[in-house]
């Protein structure tokens, strides 16, 4: 039952943004009903987002005293969750299949999808690790600009 105080302010905004601002019926409501009923179901049926958070908060909480492999699943979660909706993104589609189209075949839409993908999943992970470790954020700054400087110093001129 946790999960209906959390989910029921956010069903309420958007029902009265609808209803008194916009002043317009539901499209779909069929559709959005379902989807509600389908976000119920994955949070009542399953906990595995709750004690992954719960992992990460005491990670955090003992001052990131954890061995950073225990959170093995949490980093394969975040991977994967990040790789699947930036796969999916629809904006990058349109952008690869431009991207294709302009350099005249010579990148792949496909290639460019999944290398913007694993980009941002290779990010959420490690924004994952800094929670679990709670390293401090200047270090993966630093790391970054490093790798930034060493990629400038190999590019072609141009």
């Amino acid at each position: 039952m946790y999960w209906t105080i959390q989910l029921a302010p956010i069903v309420a905004v958007i029902g009265l943004f609808q209803v008194l601002v916009l002043r317009q019926p539901f499209p779909e409501l069929v559709s959005t009903l379902t989807g509600l009923g389908l976000v119920i179901v994955g949070l009542a049926l399953f906990p595995v987002g709750r004690s992954m958070a719960f992992q990460l908060t005491e990670g955090a909480r003992n001052g990131g005293n954890v061995a950073a492999m225990d959170y093995l699943w949490v980093y394969l979660f975040a991977f994967l969750v990040g790789f699947s909706t930036t796969i999916a993104e629809p904006s990058l589609i349109a952008v690869a299949h431009k991207a294709h189209e302009a350099s005249r075949q010579a990148i792949s839409a496909w290639g460019l999808r999944i290398a913007v993908a694993i980009g941002v999943a290779v990010g959420i992970t490690l924004g994952t690790f800094r929670i679990v470790t709670g390293t401090p954020l200047y270090l993966y700054i630093m790391v970054g600009y490093i790798v930034v400087i060493i990629q400038t110093t190999f590019a072609p001129p141009g």
